[in-house]
């Protein structure tokens, strides 16, 4: 599918909020289920030896669906996360999962040796700068000189406005997870997230639609994954 052929409809974050309620309560998908899907998208975007950095919320629970995958594969160089007592929920299943999998979480990032560094440190509910450990995180992101890869987006930047934040992290690819971010697409979104793909994480179209958002038909019919946009100027 072309996407350039096809407008894609971008979610705000009080949508995204809105989607995961949905699927849960109305459509009976756990979302337990859906970060898993969620990691498995992010990691087969992961192509070397991958340092995970995680936030405490969803997000950073997506990064730790990523690190079991990629354990599985022999793809995981470390992960580690920002508050590892922090995990609630599905992010704490996930925690207890990729423990019981036999990999350490590291209370902080080990990114010598690493070919990759995939960032699951925020997502959409980010509305301040980032701060304490975790802009100290983001910034060590930065330094490196390693690939930079971002599950739904960069973090430090806004998802409604694409307003980055002080830090917000430089990424060279970034799996958007169902549709974009607004945030993507604006502002400063454009030049920190590299390229930008779109990967199916089984969110149902009937959910889009009570969120107000019509999904392209046959979006992900062909592939579950679908290039938006080209590297970042």
């Amino acid at each position: 599918m072309n996407p350039e052929a096809t407008p894609i409809p971008t979610l705000s974050s009080a949508q995204v909020a809105e989607l995961d309620r949905l699927v849960a309560s109305r459509f009976a998908l756990s979302v337990e289920w859906l970060m898993d899907a969620a990691g498995w998208q992010a990691a087969r975007h992961c192509r070397g030896n991958t340092a995970v950095l995680c936030g405490r919320g969803s997000n950073g629970g997506d990064g730790l669906a990523a690190a079991r995958h990629l354990h599985r594969w022999g793809r995981l160089h470390s992960v580690a996360a920002v508050d590892r007592g922090a995990f609630r929920g599905a992010a704490a299943m996930m925690a207890t999962a990729l423990e019981a999998a036999g990999v350490e979480i590291e209370d902080r990032p080990r990114l010598d040796g690493s070919t990759e560094i995939l960032d699951a440190i925020f997502g959409t509910g980010l509305n301040r700068p980032p701060e304490g450990r975790t802009a100290e995180w983001i910034d060590a992101i930065n330094r490196s000189a390693t690939r930079v890869l971002a599950v739904d987006l960069p973090s430090g930047l806004e998802a409604d406005n694409g307003h980055a934040l002080h830090p917000t992290v430089r990424a060279d690819l970034t799996i958007t997870l169902g549709l974009p971010k607004a945030g993507l697409l604006m502002g400063d979104g454009p030049g920190l997230a590299g390229e930008v793909w779109l990967a199916d994480i089984g969110i149902p179209p009937q959910a889009y639609a009570m969120v107000g958002v019509t999904m392209p038909a046959r979006l992900f019919a062909v592939h579950d994954q679908v290039q938006l946009a080209g590297a970042r100027p």
